[in-house]
């Protein structure tokens, strides 16, 4: 029997009569009033992931910031507000965006390596909860606009560890020669600087060494850097309370082994547990990605004669991370096959013009017809915040499913409306 949707949460995706389901919803009932392609979301899902991490965390007093980067939709923040998350941003958006979503600024924890005066000023007029700041330059910038707004900013000191992922190359941000954090060697440096610093309070060090984390080895070797560096820098004197331990917590997009809230509670308790920090991670994708899905429709069923190309509706601007990480999502008919269904090759392909836009090769599926649907799954992170109007197609709709209901949560953006964001001079 071909079991192809094994790798969907069976919590959120199954087949139901013959087709597949989000939870109560089928998801050919919502293709059917939307069009294709659209994102679909399972609200269980994102509780039920959610939950499973604030179980395991909450007898260590680990907070959870949410990094919503990975999805940064007002009804996702929402979901996770109401079940007590606070966010982890990296630009002046995303702090608009948690805010429209209700998330005090209290609750948020602003990292990124390139803030603009203009995004550190907004953080500190909505009281963030913490800047995480990636160098000594950006530190006395904070200090100079904290001092004209009268306050004292509280910040982590973003710290570089020079520990390896073991993970993508274009995803691993903890190296000593990445852009991210203040390497460990200059940290000798900090007594000068703080020296000339009145309007900002060291409180804590912060680390984020990549995505994509699928063991906890190298997130044993960051959190116990950290808890030295941390117990060092109290005995210098500063008032270090806090460490963030940051996220990149995996996904199995292929059936790997994943990295299980209950692995990484356990490196937190070997590491920094119990030490009179005051804890926190960033979980982002590992919270939202299985819980979503694209849903796109097949346009042709081409035969190049020595192969066959299943070419959809949905492309590289709707799911770039294929095209730009040789990501892989497993691919999914929406109509049940039967079980002895004989399998065929395909290239799974998007229609824009380049050779890129190529979801997967040499896949097998049952015989499949223009007109028919798939889900390419695993979607819920970093598709559709990473998607775009390139080649002037429309953005894809983004659908929440609770239960037996459903609601639209983002519209599709089309082109006439991308027309009118165009300005043309007058003189033309």
């Amino acid at each position: 029997m071909h079991d192809l949707s094994r790798r969907l949460p069976a919590s959120a995706f199954r087949y139901q009569n013959g087709s597949l389901h989000c939870e109560g919803v089928a998801l050919d009932a919502i293709a059917d009033s939307l069009g294709t392609p659209f994102y679909c979301y399972s609200a269980g899902r994102l509780r039920e992931r959610y939950r499973a991490f604030a179980a395991a965390l909450a007898p260590l007093g680990v907070g959870i910031h949410f990094a919503m980067k990975a999805n940064g939709n007002q009804a996702v923040l929402k979901l996770f507000a109401s079940e007590g998350a606070g966010t982890d941003i990296v630009s002046g958006g995303e702090l608009a965006r948690s805010l429209a979503a209700g998330i005090p600024g209290d609750r948020i924890i602003f990292s990124g390596v390139g803030k603009t005066a203009a995004e550190i000023d907004a953080a500190l007029a909505s009281g963030v909860h913490q800047l995480n700041v990636e160098s000594f330059e950006e530190l006395r910038l904070v200090d100079a606009i904290a001092a004209r707004r009268g306050v004292v900013a509280s910040v982590a000191l973003r710290i570089n560890p020079d520990v390896d992922a073991e993970t993508h190359a274009k995803i691993t941000t903890g190296k000593k020669d990445n852009k991210f954090g203040i390497d460990v060697a200059l940290l000798d440096r900090l007594d000068n600087e703080v020296k000339a610093l009145q309007n900002v309070r060291i409180l804590g060090v912060a680390a984020h060494i990549g995505s994509q984390i699928m063991k906890a080895t190298p997130l044993i070797a960051a959190y116990r850097r950290l808890g030295e560096i941390a117990d060092d820098l109290k005995r210098r004197g500063l008032p270090i309370e806090r460490i963030d331990l940051g996220g990149g917590f995996g996904i199995p997009y292929r059936g790997e082994a994943e990295l299980t809230p209950a692995s990484l509670a356990t490196a937190i308790a070997q590491t920094v547990a119990g030490r009179g920090y005051h804890l926190a991670v960033e979980p982002g994708r590992t919270l939202v990605a299985d819980a979503g899905v694209l849903v796109a429709g097949v346009t042709y069923v081409k035969d190049a004669g020595h192969m066959r190309f299943l070419v959809l509706d949905a492309a590289m601007n709707d799911l770039v991370r294929p095209a730009m990480y040789d990501a892989h999502h497993d691919i999914v008919p929406v109509n049940e096959p039967a079980a002895d269904a004989d399998l065929t090759e395909y290239d799974v392909v998007g229609p824009i013009c380049e050779s890129s836009d190529t979801f997967d090769k040499h896949i097998r599926l049952p015989e499949m017809r223009a007109g028919e649907r798939v889900v390419l799954a695993t979607a819920g992170a970093y598709g559709a915040t990473m998607s775009s109007t390139y080649n002037a197609r429309a953005l894809a709709p983004e659908v929440l499913v609770d239960g037996n209901r459903f609601a639209v949560i983002r519209r599709r953006i089309d082109i006439a409306e991308q027309i009118g964001w165009d300005q043309v001079p007058e003189w033309m």
